[in-house]
């Protein structure tokens, strides 16, 4: 582990508090990757937050899930977020395997987010616009014809559209969503993790909290020069002449590309082992399962979803490069799990979801357990709670 980064979980805390004290002076922002029902973790470790009235954040990013559960933290509403999970994304009008084969259902975030502003939930999204302040939140698109990753403020008066926009998993969300600067689907396709734009908008210590391990391999890691992190300052679409012959390559071969990776997800599942696909619950399925899934429905497994999970693994192995060897000018620590989560990304058992809301809750305690012994050197102040 690089001296500028660090790992807490619900079990150790890895990090030199007096090596990050360095970096809390400027913006510190928050990072929460999305994972569908796995998010559940993040739910607990932002509810730990609420807790223990532990907010020094200055700016917030998040991906799918990771959005919806900082937007239940903004709208300062303990429990709200894992209520959404455990209570609506289980519900068969969110997901219905059969209705959906047979073509009568699709992912029903427009439902879910409607029922979460009703009775008993009623999220209360003008509190989290106080909260904000002058604060920013932004959640992570794809934008579908260059599919690269945009960010929208969350809070704003289409708050509802931009939270489905960063949920729309290409063929689970029956369409891609439309604003007048553009049409986007989940922000997994092309930040999963948006730490990469945190850093590039000038935070300096950034949490991350993570729904899942370290799942890409140091030989597909993509990692800059040690002298050289210049690349990392810019979107995925300015990277590609770096990368043009790996992504041909890749092109030209993802037919293997996608086979092997299918035969590593299904060895996993013969052994037993907690499964962690390709795209690591980023997308509600991994490769296998969207072959069978375009089987199922007589669907042709094109062009377009085969761009959209390559442009998936290639970003996705760049912020792993990232996170594992930060800039000198940054501090990353990231919130996850000890172990695997139980859970799924979806058609999870209320058993496993309430498991990994636990272990959410104690990462988030340790987090802050941790950041109160080192109070005296970390310069982080807490905005206040309404």
């Amino acid at each position: 582990m690089f001296p500028n980064s660090g790992a807490i979980t619900n079990t150790e805390s890895l990090v030199d508090i007096n090596h990050l004290a360095k970096y809390t002076g400027g913006k510190n922002t928050l990072v929460a990757q999305g994972g569908g029902q796995r998010g559940i973790f993040t739910s607990g470790v932002l509810d730990a937050f609420l807790l223990s009235n532990f907010d020094p954040f200055d700016e917030f990013y998040g991906t799918s899930a990771g959005a919806l559960n900082i937007g239940a933290f903004l709208c300062r509403q303990q429990g709200i977020g894992r209520s959404f999970i455990l209570e609506l994304t289980t519900k068969p009008e969110f997901f219905h395997l059969f209705r959906y084969i047979r073509r009568k259902q699709y992912l029903g975030l427009d439902w879910a987010l409607d029922k979460i502003c009703e009775f008993p939930y009623r999220l209360d999204v003008d509190m989290g616009r106080q909260v904000l302040g002058q604060r920013k939140a932004f959640a992570a698109v794809t934008e579908t014809t260059h599919l690269i990753d945009h960010y929208l403020p969350m809070l704003d008066h289409d708050w509802k559209k931009v939270l489905i926009a960063t949920c729309a998993i290409p063929r689970l969300y029956e369409k891609e969503v439309k604003f007048d600067h553009g049409t986007y689907v989940d922000g997994g396709v092309s930040a999963s993790i948006p730490v990469q734009q945190a850093w590039r908008q000038g935070a300096r210590c950034i949490v991350v909290i993570r729904t899942e391990g370290e799942d890409i391999g140091q030989d597909e890691l993509i990692l800059p020069d040690s002298e050289d992190s210049e690349w990392f300052r810019h979107s995925f679409n300015t990277m590609q002449e770096r990368f043009q012959d790996r992504l041909i390559q890749w092109k030209t071969e993802w037919n293997g590309f996608f086979d092997e990776q299918i035969f590593k997800s299904r060895q996993e599942k013969k052994d037993q082992k907690h499964l962690e696909l390709l795209n690591g619950g980023r997308w509600l399925f991994g490769a296998d399962d969207i072959y069978r899934l375009s089987h199922l429905l007589g669907d042709k497994f094109d062009s377009g979803l085969a761009d959209m999970l390559m442009v998936h693994y290639q970003t996705y192995a760049l912020t792993q490069g990232f996170i594992q060897r930060p800039p000198d000018d940054c501090f990353i620590i990231q919130i996850k799990p000890a172990t695997p989560l139980l859970s799924s990304s979806l058609m999870s058992s209320e058993e496993d979801l309430l498991h990994d809301y636990q272990l959410g809750l104690d990462a988030g305690f340790r987090f802050v357990e941790t950041f109160c012994r080192g109070s005296e050197s970390l310069s982080m102040p807490l905005y206040p709670y309404s």
